[in-house]
């Protein structure tokens, strides 16, 4: 079992920056590929950023420029950086740590954007 602990997010303007972070415990895969998803208000998901265990990284389009995805294996943690909010960024961000045995997921944590 992996537990992911969250943190970041909250309330920013339109052009702000916020930094998510996810930190994970408990049976750790060096291999594992953590991404962050995000989930709207109408429920809709979208992978937002991804990033593997040699740093290759993957974005949606919709971030690309803005966002930024890094990772700490020293301290098992994800960073999400976000520059250039927009309104429509405002969702439920969601951590994952995939390995090839299994799916886990955090809590997930509010950014809202506002105009």
């Amino acid at each position: 079992q992996v537990q992911l602990v969250e943190s970041g997010g909250g309330l920013v303007q339109a052009g702000g920056s916020l930094r998510l972070s996810c930190a994970a415990s408990g049976s750790i895969d060096s291999r594992a590929i953590m991404r962050y998803y995000r989930q709207f208000s109408d429920k809709q998901r979208e992978l937002v950023a991804r990033i593997t265990s040699e740093g290759f990284t993957n974005y949606a389009e919709s971030v690309k420029g803005r966002f930024t995805i890094s990772r700490d294996d020293a301290k098992n943690t994800v960073s999400l950086e976000m520059n250039g909010l927009k309104p429509e960024d405002t969702a439920v961000y969601i951590c994952n740590y995939l390995t090839t045995k299994s799916s886990y997921w955090g809590p997930g944590t509010q950014v809202t954007v506002s105009s």
